[in-house]
């Protein structure tokens, strides 16, 4: 085995057996195979297989499947044995096992490891390590967790705010107040501690001075609000936040407060800005579902499918879906035909297979099947996925096979599941091991590039 290799192979899931077909594998009774693939290279089957081993108590097997992968120096093996240690209770094992990796300075290794020491009462150790990386986003926000684990909030304190201090201005233009700041989310995490300390007001001041407010559809100034039950001043804040964020958290607190009715008012109010039902279309429907007032959830999302370009594919199958879960599939259809309906008759593929689990629901699982081969895209790869699964469904594996096979390379996970299931082991290993799995030959291209027009 080969780290690069072994690396390339999990992050791609090329020429290799991915971790949602050995689980699969272990469903349906093959641990042997498991067990076999384990020692041949596969590293999600040994991963798998160490684990139930592990869960068996048979620890120092499970620790032997791990030793050829550990051996290459790849690191997820190593982290991947430490975790398992630190389950079984041995974490000094785990800590000695880590604590090489470390030397490289890799962000991820030295991450794991802090947080690891920190889990087990060494957090002032962990805080040291983390120390010389308070200008890395990453290992900043570990060093504010661990600095919390270690009771040393004002030396993380100190720390940001020499960092924010140390700031200089984006560029040279005058009018320009960006800063490049290094970390990048100082003003967040250094928000987070002066919270932690009870300085609230300190807090949202610095969260007022960020550049990005909102991060994985939350922003950390409303939800700071909301934590501290600051409503008034977290309404004027999602009046004027444009991303919905700020709303999202008002009617969140709203809504455990008991307070329906004001939660759904802030979406619908939210949702009368230009391209607001947008932002928030999804999260008012789901609310009225949480209070089961369904037609209106399913009015909600209408009326997004129906704003300005609201019509795509992404919003229409949320809509379908919510009709489905409902017992409504055919009033789901109705829409789809209406749409249909507006597009001069046509329906594209990214519609069309909406429509397929709908007919299947209703009863409809043959005429699904004999629409979808008569489709225009029924030739294609992604067309192929779709009906196999239609073809499984009503139990003609062996088709949904066949179907599949018609463009190898594509949707071999897929394939390879049904294979599985059809008990042709083998067979699905094979294909799987068949994929590429070294990394591409880099670009032999050595020309110069120019920054000048034409680009």
């Amino acid at each position: 085995m080969d780290a690069a290799d072994l690396d390339y192979r999990a992050r791609t899931l090329s020429g290799c057996i991915p971790s949602s077909l050995v689980i699969r594998l272990v469903e349906l009774g093959h641990e042997r195979e498991v067990e076999f693939q384990a020692g041949r290279g596969e590293w999600f089957c040994a991963l798998e297989w160490a684990r139930l081993l592990g869960d068996r108590q048979q620890y120092e097997q499970a620790l032997q499947v791990l030793a050829p992968y550990i051996a290459t120096g790849w690191w997820p093996a190593a982290r991947a044995r430490a975790e398992l240690l630190e389950d079984w209770g041995r974490a000094q094992e785990a800590i000695e096992l880590s604590r090489p990796y470390t030397q490289a300075g890799d962000r991820q290794v030295l991450d794991f490891f802090a947080r690891l020491l920190a889990r087990h009462g060494r957090a002032a150790e962990a805080l040291a390590l983390l120390r010389p990386g308070v200008g890395d986003w990453f290992l900043a926000q570990a060093l504010v967790d661990v600095g919390d684990a270690a009771g040393r909030d004002e030396e993380v304190a100190a720390l940001l705010e020499a960092r924010i201090e140390a700031a200089v201005p984006a560029c040279d233009d005058p009018d320009c107040h960006r800063l490049r700041l290094e970390p990048s989310n100082a003003f967040d995490l250094l928000a987070t501690v002066r919270e932690r300390q009870g300085r609230v007001e300190e807090a949202i001041a610095l969260l007022r001075r960020r550049e990005v407010t909102s991060v994985n559809g939350r922003d950390a100034l409303a939800d700071l609000l909301a934590r501290h039950g600051r409503i008034e001043e977290l309404r004027a804040y999602a009046d004027s936040e444009h991303h919905g964020h700020a709303a999202r958290s008002l009617a969140e607190v709203l809504e455990e407060r008991g307070d329906e009715e004001g939660a759904i008012a802030v979406y619908r109010t939210f949702a009368d800005k230009p391209h607001g039902m947008w932002r928030v279309g999804h999260l008012l429907s789901q609310l009225l579902v949480r209070r089961g007032r369904i037609d209106e959830a399913i009015a909600a999302l209408r009326a997004l499918a129906d704003s300005p370009g609201g019509a795509d594919d992404c919003v229409i199958d949320a809509l379908c879906t919510l009709y489905a879960e409902h017992g409504r599939a055919q009033e789901a259809l109705a829409h789809l035909d209406a749409l249909k309906e507006r597009r001069d008759g046509e329906e594209e593929w990214d519609f069309f297979q909406i429509r397929l689990p709908l007919m299947a629901d209703c009863g409809l699982l043959d005429e699904a099947i004999e629409q979808a081969r008569a489709h225009p895209e029924s030739g294609t790869w992604y067309a192929a996925w779709s009906l196999s699964h239609l073809l499984a469904d009503a139990g003609r594996t062996e088709e949904a096979v066949t179907v599949l096979e018609q463009h190898p390379g594509y949707n071999d996970t897929v394939l390879a599941h049904h294979l599985i299931d059809l008990g042709r082991i083998k067979d699905a290993v094979h294909l799987l091991q068949a994929r590429p799995s070294t990394a591409p030959d880099p670009d032999p291209w050595v020309g110069t590039y120019s920054d000048e027009p034409p680009f």
